[in-house]
């Protein structure tokens, strides 16, 4: 029977580490990353669950006649938040999983 107690209390500890995660996670939601291109130029903000929230684009970069750096500009500035929304996911995430080897969770 001493098993059953051991099983409850993991259940127990599970069920809290879950509510923990969840937590966690919409934290992240509330946090704003942002991404910059061309000097500050051309921003992305990006919520730490890696969504696009805001794209920031100095009207002195909108040239007509070379659309093309501009789209380079926001691609660059919005990988920039994205690496940054990884960075903060793991080192948030990072303390449920600690030595688990659990690859692409996050």
């Amino acid at each position: 029977m001493r098993g059953m107690g051991n099983m409850q209390g993991m259940m127990k500890q599970m069920q809290k580490m879950q509510k923990q995660m969840g937590e966690a996670q919409e934290k992240l939601g509330e946090e704003r990353l942002e991404g910059a291109a061309g000097g500050g130029m051309v921003k992305v903000i990006v919520s730490g669950d890696k969504k696009v929230v805001e794209v920031i684009v100095d009207p002195s970069v909108i040239d007509p006649e070379d659309a093309e750096m501009l789209q380079d500009l926001i691609v660059i500035a919005t990988n920039d938040a994205m690496e940054k929304a990884e960075e903060l996911t793991n080192s948030t995430m990072g303390q449920f999983t600690k030595g688990l080897n659990l690859p692409g969770m996050f």
